[in-house]
């Protein structure tokens, strides 16, 4: 599922220079940093609502709101289904969690088998989403990177007021939990 429009996978594998300034992170410490105006850089990823590119031998993590600086524009037909009340809301949740990709690696975090479990719960201010999480790698800086992705993507469902990320290391991720969908894409099966 790739969002971002303009033949983004045309872009893949192409040096682009910078249109403007942008705020994007260094993965995968996940330290912030500014790249300038007039940057060349290579894109290796463009999946979901960010891109990830190499610039100068690291791999930097640019955000959904700032891929006009490579002249991309995020597609957001994936909000469509976010409001539809007739769709269950986890089903929703799980659709829109399959938006999140981890910016090393060309799948999804629901794919990737990154999520263990996803529920809702009503408490007195209102619908609360609970999200137990992990990572590939424990030490992995970009773990609050992909917090606040989801976090804010499960925010976008009307009927939720808060959304709850645990980051569990219990049991520990592995390639089994991958789908076979990425398995096959990462060539592993």
């Amino acid at each position: 599922m790739n969002n971002i429009k303009q033949s983004s996978k045309s872009l893949v594998g192409h040096d682009i220079k910078l249109l403007n300034d942008c705020d994007a992170t260094l993965i995968p410490t996940g330290q912030p940093l500014l790249l300038v105006k007039d940057t060349v850089v290579r894109v290796t990823q463009a999946l979901g609502d960010s891109v990830t590119v190499e610039v100068d031998g690291n791999l930097v993590l640019i955000h959904e709101e700032d891929v006009a600086s490579i002249g991309l524009e995020p597609d957001l037909s994936y909000l469509k289904d976010v409001e539809d009340q007739s769709i269950d809301i986890e089903q929703r949740a799980w659709s829109i969690m399959k938006t999140c990709y981890d910016p090393e690696i060309p799948v999804n975090i629901v794919d990737l088998g990154l999520i263990y479990g996803c529920q809702f719960v009503e408490d007195d201010q209102g619908l609360v989403a609970y999200i137990a999480m992990t990572l590939t790698a424990p030490g992995c800086g970009m773990g609050p990177i992909l917090i606040e992705n989801i976090r804010r993507k499960i925010m976008l469902i009307p009927e939720v007021k808060r959304v709850e990320v645990e980051m569990v290391f219990d049991p520990p991720w592995s390639q089994d939990r991958m789908s076979d969908e990425a398995k096959l894409q990462l060539k592993l099966l």
